[in-house]
């Protein structure tokens, strides 16, 4: 096995026994990319989650996630826990894994994962103990996952919903599952909002670490700067985004010989896509452009955030859209809603 350079391993110590990706695109920009997708949608996606008042309702809920993380430490391994926000592409490669090959199913990958790492554990700095209270520094993130499960949480909000409105549903029971959509769509809206800004899904989410033959900054607050300061600084808003949104279309969603959640597939490619972007993002902060410190920040520094922000919504209306389209019929419901409103027999 070919050892890495001590240089790029101490770096990845430090990297592991440090800090971890902070929350992307902060409450506004995750807001917005909420606000941006719910206007993509297309006028025959269902009206009533297309009223006004659910754009500060999804606003709201796809910062959700951050909130669990950020007061129950318990929470940093359940439910949206802190890894579930992130992928380190490089560490699956690291491991021998070919990022576009991974299993669809979270258990899969990390029985998959646990072995890759044993078998290339060369490669990979020991764990510090201190630092590692909730066993997370040995995963590489698992926001595609997360994506896939909210996703099909989604789809099924959806198909429960319908069997209320088909047969005889209380307004009640419609507007409870209505409720239930709107959760799980701003809840997807958080995970999709964050691989939207590229530093997390990279290991150098806060500053280059390793080998750093470009010389690009190794500052620590670059992240937080990317998730917020830039966009306030250079004033991005909904009224400069808004107009720019064009209705999408869904997911073209085809079944592998594989087996894997076609679902899933997509959304590693929209991961990689942004992955593609980090050497860009660093390349713009080491030509000046993203306004850090005294100087503004530069047009092509404004336009790479705008389009990482329109790029998150045409993920997240897509991935809205295709739920809709294709929820499963819920079969049971919809046997017990029958039998509910059959006439009783005398």
């Amino acid at each position: 096995m070919r050892r890495l350079p001590f240089t790029f391993a101490l770096a990845l110590l430090v990297f592991s026994a440090g800090s971890q990706p902070l929350a992307a695109w902060g409450d506004a920009n995750h807001q917005l990319v909420a606000r941006l997708a719910l206007a993509s949608l297309p006028a025959d996606f269902p009206a009533w989650a297309r009223r006004p008042e659910q754009a500060d309702r999804l606003g709201q809920l796809a910062n959700v996630p951050d909130r669990w993380r950020n007061v129950d430490p318990w929470l940093r391994q359940a439910g949206g826990s802190w890894s579930d926000h992130f992928i380190d592409i490089e560490f699956l490669t690291l491991a021998g894994m070919e990022p576009r090959a991974v299993p669809s199913l979270r258990y899969d990958f990390i029985v998959q994962y646990t072995a890759a790492r044993m078998l290339h554990a060369d490669r990979f700095p020991p764990l510090n103990a201190a630092k590692n209270s909730d066993h997370t520094q040995q995963w590489p993130g698992f926001v595609p996952w997360a994506m896939a499960e909210y996703y099909h949480k989604l789809r099924s909000a959806f198909a429960y919903l319908r069997a209320y409105q088909d047969l005889d549903g209380t307004p009640t029971e419609i507007d409870q599952a209505q409720r239930d959509a709107i959760y799980s769509m701003g809840v997807l809206a958080h995970y999709i909002g964050d691989c939207a800004q590229p530093l997390h899904t990279t290991m150098h989410h806060d500053g280059w670490v390793g080998e750093n033959p470009h010389g690009f900054t190794t500052r620590p607050g670059f992240h937080s700067w990317i998730d917020s300061g830039l966009a306030a600084k250079a004033g991005i808003g909904y009224g400069d985004l808004g107009p720019r949104v064009k209705p999408v279309t869904p997911h073209a969603l085809t079944p592998g010989a594989d087996g894997r959640d076609p679902f899933f597939i997509v959304a590693m490619e929209y991961i990689l896509a942004q992955h593609a972007m980090v050497e860009p993002l660093y390349r713009l902060e080491k030509a000046g452009a993203l306004g850090n410190g005294p100087q503004p920040v530069a047009p092509e520094g404004r336009a790479f955030v705008e389009a990482q922000l329109l790029k998150g919504a045409e993920m997240l209306a897509r991935c809205w859209l295709t739920a809709w389209q294709t929820a499963p019929v819920d079969s049971y419901l919809r046997t017990q809603l029958a039998k509910r409103r059959a006439p009783a027999t005398p």
